[in-house]
């Protein structure tokens, strides 16, 4: 089953535990499977041990707390770092033996058992030693631990969860949670129904563990049971293409008071996006993880701080970037007043708006104020800083910021408090030190940003481009409400000798009008620019910050967005793209203008970073236009960091490539679901024939017939939208954006309907190909009639034949339905759901043979036997009465207006349909077979219960549907005639039902709808038999009867 590695031992350490997981990507027909190494837990024991002995992470620079939209109360400020360590950490890891744990729900549950067990005996392992050791005489110091801290990646993150709500788990023996790339409100691809359901019901025992125990009168009992546990989930960002960031949120099963989700992208520190299987290999991430992680340590107690919002607080500060999501609509400093602005003395009270406690620098950064040069008083809106020159600049707030300029942005890339320093005046003076009342110091309010590469450098001192900015800074009028000057404060260059200078200093602030850089682009803009880029010019004096709202979610619809630089304000420096001879002038423009910086935001997955953006597809991992989705994750915002000084020629386009990959990884499970729906709709339109005593048409005309417009398409594709909208509307939730919602379920549907057509001229051309072999066979084993080789194939044919006689074959062939399901079930019942399937879809391909080589047989004669007919009327014969073609019809049926062979293309089409519907049922469970046959050897256990109730189900529409004139009907209701259900009603709500989980990303619900038809025709097959054993008819045939 798995077991238990130990890193790292120590008795006052603190238990961490790292759950691994095998990951499994379902893609169509293809399986990309990924698996995590113990090499990756030892990156993780080995970047704390570091992080343990080289203390925490040095503070030079102040970033600023995050703001969390005000949807948890705490105050990150009151929330203290270590200054050293407490304790070490020992890693513990649970082998669970690469299991694919992602494809089968029934190993989810024996992981978490085991997991459970785990934490258990590693927790009795350290009092045993305890123990032992003072019974030997040994000194015992400290305390034990009483929990652990379970960090899980992909599955194994799932798996902790589930370990938590466990009933069999000591209480508060797990405490905090660490999650990389899990999901956790959905599987990757929710395929097997008890996958689906150990999933709910996780999720559901979560949801209840936060809600506080009440009587029934409503009398409070106790807290909630999970009051304690502290959960943080990691996504990879939009390159991990096996988990999306939606399926990693924790919204709807952890309040936002004990978890958060966040992407890598705007992780401190990090900034990137990775795959799956790397977020356990990026340095970056695994040393923040580290620090943050020893930073849960309580000094005093050597264990994890007890208070659960410190815990969140310490999370939320170690690993939240410093950008909030209001960032382009900043919080203010204060809150603007009616009265004066500027303070006016009374006596001895002084009337001024109420400024906050804002933390300064930290005090071991090295600042000092006399080394400041005279000072620069700026005279325009735009401020550049060239170089460390030790001099502070003033800015003019009223004078520089008027019609609507009230907004004030600066990006440099000097270290805040270290390397420039910012405060608000209410009036001019010399010294901006702590004791000055009048001036407030907001270099705090200065963020981090991920820089791009250094610039090149041919020898020291020298420079080749400007330098990337790491920071920026914000202020909104409400900011600067009381203030009438900004000062930047630059620090004199530094001589460290030895060493060359450093790189370049640059910074570049502005006062703008935010309306003036804004700029939307419509769903018509992005859909015209996936055949057109769209061009655009930025001429000088532009504003710093150009605010982009995109429509439509970049993670549907990437960007690839350029900016080439045409001009720096040099004479004579406007110049073309194509003309390269200015080589100096692209040279000076280059050291002049800083590389642009994208800030994308996105409602799901957060910050993302996109620095030295000269040319770069902008993604984001969002999942828009879905049941769940809210208006907000519908549309993306990018906020452009550009050089006022320079020009600009900026082109946008949508890939189409990046944006088909986008939306089959996105919608996957609609589509799987969509394409049960799309089967069910074919067979409906077959079954509709039946009853109308019309021909039944193959699957493919079937489904090119619910295709057409506008009747049967509106009506099978709208009518699941308009459902999810109205549940949505009665049951107070809030509406997904319809529009987008109902043009990609729309899409979804379209893309569904191909692949089934699709899979129906795959399997046609099968059988079509082994039809037409077997037909010549046989025929060309009837010319060869009297040859030895015919003879011992005729010899080889009669001994068949005796054996064939032998009586229990006989019964076997009558009987051949019931034995079938004989097979089938006991498969699903004791060995695994998806081989009874395959028997089920082995009964259909030979059934669909036989049928289509009757049918290739009967043409042959009626085309023999109409040659005949002209070949002897062209040789003059008078008697042609007895050689004209006649139409073959049953036997039996004298009112029979069909041919054998049509008959049996009839019964082909029938099967055909059928087989296509259990097909994907079969390939639904293909991955839990994988995850099966992988555990073969190493134990086994019964399948589920709910998978193998429900594929019985699948098993008896296969077997009780396998005629096409049967039909069921309602029990009659005293008073009220007959009511009559029939085959194609059914098979509409099916389909209805199957597009309905699919759009609600549960596509192993479609099982529900196949088993409840197979038990429905199941009982009335029953019926049926009795009353036709009494002499009675209780099922309506058609007019012509065919022999089967």
């Amino acid at each position: 089953m798995g077991c238990i590695c130990t890193m790292k031992a120590g008795e006052r350490s603190t238990l961490m535990i790292i759950l691994k997981s095998l990951m499994v990507f379902l893609f169509f027909l293809s399986l990309e499977m990924v698996e995590a190494t113990n090499r990756q837990v030892r990156s993780l024991g080995a970047e704390s041990d570091r992080a343990y002995q080289g203390g925490p992470l040095d503070w030079n620079f102040y970033q600023a707390s995050p703001n969390l939209g005000g949807r948890v109360d705490i105050d990150l400020n009151d929330i203290s770092l270590p200054s050293r360590y407490a304790s070490m950490l020992d890693w513990f890891a649970v082998d669970l033996e690469g299991e694919h744990s992602a494809m089968d729900g029934q190993i989810l549950q024996e992981h978490s058992e085991y997991v459970v067990y785990a934490i258990h005996r590693i927790l009795d392992q350290y009092k045993e030693s305890r123990d032992a050791r003072a019974k030997e005489g040994a000194s015992v110091s400290g305390s034990l631990p009483k929990s652990v801290i379970l960090v899980g990646h992909s599955m194994g993150g799932f798996v902790a969860r589930a370990a938590v709500v466990h009933p069999h788990l000591r209480k508060f023996a797990v405490e905090t949670i660490l999650t990389l790339s899990t999901p956790h409100q959905y599987p990757p691809v929710a395929l097997q129904p008890s996958l689906g359901h150990y999933y709910t019901h996780v999720n559901q025992a979560w949801r209840k563990g936060y809600e506080v125990e009440t009587s029934q009168a409503g009398l409070y009992i106790s807290d909630p049971p999970l009051s304690h546990v502290v959960i943080v989930s990691i996504s990879g960002g939009y390159n991990d293409y096996q988990v999306r960031s939606k399926l990693e949120s924790l919204d709807g099963i952890v309040p936002p008071t004990h978890g958060f989700m966040m992407s890598s992208t705007g992780m401190k520190n990090v900034w990137l996006s990775m795959e799956h299987q790397v977020i356990l290999w990026c340095n970056q991430l695994v040393v923040q993880v580290s620090h943050t992680l020893l930073s849960l340590i309580e000094t005093k107690t050597s264990q994890p701080f007890s208070d659960a919002h410190q815990r969140l607080g310490i999370f939320t500060k170690m690993l939240h970037s410093g950008i909030p999501q209001n960032f382009f609509a900043p919080r203010p400093l204060q809150e603007p007043k009616k009265s004066d602005p500027f303070p006016i003395q009374t006596g001895k009270v002084i009337h001024a708006p109420h400024v906050p406690a804002i933390s300064g620098c930290p005090s071991n950064s090295q600042w000092s104020e006399d080394g400041l040069e005279r000072d620069l008083y700026i005279q325009t809106s735009t401020v550049t800083v060239l170089a460390m020159d030790g001099r502070r600049r003033w800015l003019d707030i009223q004078k520089l910021g008027p019609g609507g300029k009230k907004h004030f942005v600066f990006v440099t890339n000097l270290s805040p408090c270290s390397g420039v320093r910012l405060h608000l005046w209410r009036e001019r003076g010399t010294s901006a030190s702590a004791t000055n009342k009048g001036v407030v110091e907001v270099t705090t309010k200065m963020v981090h940003i991920p820089s791009g590469p250094a610039p090149r450098q041919i020898e020291p001192g020298s420079q080749t481009e400007q330098a990337p900015p790491s920071a920026v800074f914000w202020l909104g009028p409400e900011d600067m409400h009381g203030f009438r000057f900004i000062t930047i404060s630059v620090a004199p260059q530094p001589t460290v000798s030895g060493r060359p200078p450093p790189a370049a200093s640059m910074g570049v602030g502005q006062f703008f009008n935010p309306k003036d850089g804004e700029q939307v682009f419509s769903p018509y803009k992005l859909i015209h620019s996936l055949f057109t880029d769209k061009d655009d010019n930025l001429k000088e004096d532009h504003p710093l910050t150009l605010n982009l709202t995109f429509s439509v979610s970049l993670g549907l619809l990437p960007v690839s967005l350029s900016l080439i630089t045409t001009g720096c304000g040099i004479k004579k420096s406007e110049f073309p793209i194509e003309d390269t001879e200015d080589v100096e002038t692209s040279r000076l423009c280059r050291r002049r203008c800083f590389p642009p910086v994208a800030l994308a935001w996105d409602a799901t997955s957060g910050l993302h970073v996109f620095p030295n953006l000269y040319s770069e597809t902008i993604v984001v991992d969002s999942s828009p236009a879905l049941w769940t989705s809210t208006h907000a994750s519908d549309k993306t915002t990018v906020l452009l960091l550009v050089d006022p000084h320079c020009s600009y020629r900026t082109t946008a386009g949508v890939p189409l490539t990046a944006a088909a990959g986008r939306f089959l990884l996105l919608y996957f499970s609609q589509i799987s679901g969509l394409c049960v729906a799309v089967a069910f709709f074919a067979l409906m339109r077959q079954a509709y024939a039946w009853e109308l005593d019309r021909p039944i048409q193959s699957v493919l005309s079937a489904v090119e017939s619910n295709l057409r417009m506008p009747s049967p398409f509106f009506f099978l594709a709208t009518f699941p939208i308009l459902f999810a909208v109205l549940f949505c509307f009665l049951s107070s939730k809030s509406l997904p954006p319809i529009i987008s919602f109902s043009i990609v379920s729309i899409l979804c549907y379209v893309f569904a309907n191909g692949v089934i057509i699709v899979l129906i001229l795959l399997s046609q051309l099968l059988f079509y190909m082994a039809g037409t072999s077997h037909v010549f066979i046989k025929k060309r084993l009837q010319v060869c009639e009297g040859s030895f080789c015919f003879s011992f194939f005729q010899w080889f044919i009669n001994m068949s034949s005796s054996f064939a006689s032998i009586k229990v074959i006989r019964i076997l062939r009558v009987n051949h339905l019931i034995i079938t399901s004989l097979v089938a079930i006991a498969l699903v019942c004791l060995v695994h759901p998806a081989l009874g399937l395959f028997v089920l879809l082995l009964s259909h391909a030979l059934h669909c043979h036989s049928a289509l080589c009757s049918f290739f047989m009967a043409s042959f004669r009626s085309h023999v036997q109409t040659s005949e007919f002209y070949e002897s009327g062209n040789n003059g014969d008078s008697d042609t009465s007895n050689l004209s073609p006649i139409k073959e019809t049953c036997t039996g049926s004298p009112e029979s207006t069909r041919s054998y062979g049509e008959t049996q293309l009839e019964i082909f089409h029938h099967h055909h349909g059928l087989l296509v519907l259990h097909l994907l049922a079969a390939l639904m469970f293909v991955p839990s077979l994988v995850a099966w046959l992988q555990r073969i050897g190493i134990g086994q256990s019964f399948p589920w219960f709910w998978d193998s109730a429900l594929c019985i189900g699948v098993i008896l529409h296969g077997l009780c549907d396998s005629k096409p004139e049967f039909n069921f009907y309602l029990f009659p209701i005293p008073g009220i005639p007959w009511l009559e259900i029939r085959l194609s009603f059914a098979y509409l709500l099916a389909g209805y039902y199957s597009s309905i989980s699919a759009l609600a990303l549960a596509p192993y619900r479609v099982f529900y709808a196949m088993a409840v038809i197979g038990i429905v025709s199941f009982t009335f097959r029953i019926i049926q038999t009795r009353y036709r054993n009494n002499g009675e008819t209780y099922y309506r045939s058609r007019k012509h009867s065919h022999r089967h």
